[in-house]
């Protein structure tokens, strides 16, 4: 079985794009950005609880924290949102009446949405844009791979990543993170 494709920014634009014409642009935007911007699972998005983004006050944090049984391991991290994420979050939390409880991504029908009902709606939204490959994990994939890229630019290492992901050993990290051939001719030309 094929990894979850890793997309470009240009992909994930318009992908955004695609779902702002939608029967719920802010929600299904805000799902999106969870993928892209925090690596989430689908198990993680359906578990996402408004106490998880949100302070005291009911003011947005400036993280995620995931845990209490929803992440894969029952192990708790914690995820800073990016800042196109923390804007699509605020939106949601506004247009849903400005909860304190509850669940971020609800269903058509107002509920939490399950993990296969995520997973079935990345599916049917990568399909109706012909995107083959790409999965529920696509966001993940891109999130962890792009993070690795970057790591340089901040002074990071792997295991930054590694705490991100929420992955146990280091060899997990490291299988998503997809090569590219035009970065490691680069690579070769700088040595």
């Amino acid at each position: 079985m094929q990894p979850a494709k890793v997309l470009t920014q240009a992909e994930l634009t318009s992908l955004l794009q695609s779902v702002s014409t939608t029967r719920h642009p802010i929600r299904n935007q805000a799902m999106i950005l969870l993928s892209f911007k925090a690596g989430l699972r689908a198990c993680e998005m359906a578990g996402l609880t408004w106490p998880m983004i949100l302070g005291p006050s009911g003011r947005m944090k400036g993280t995620i924290e995931l845990g209490m049984g929803i992440t894969k391991g029952g192990r708790f991290r914690t995820i800073p949102l990016a800042t196109d994420l923390k804007k699509a979050l605020k939106k949601l939390h506004v247009q849903s009446g400005k909860p304190t409880t509850g669940p971020v991504i609800l269903s058509e029908r107002g509920a939490a949405m399950t993990p296969r009902s995520v997973v079935n709606w990345f599916k049917t939204t990568y399909a109706a844009l012909n995107m083959q490959g790409c999965s529920s994990h696509s966001g993940r994939r891109t999130f962890i791979t792009t993070a690795a890229r970057n790591l340089a630019k901040v002074n990071g290492s792997l295991r930054d990543v590694q705490e991100l992901a929420g992955h146990r050993a280091l060899a997990t990290t490291e299988r998503y993170i997809q090569g590219d051939r035009t970065i490691q001719r680069q690579l070769v030309n700088l040595i």
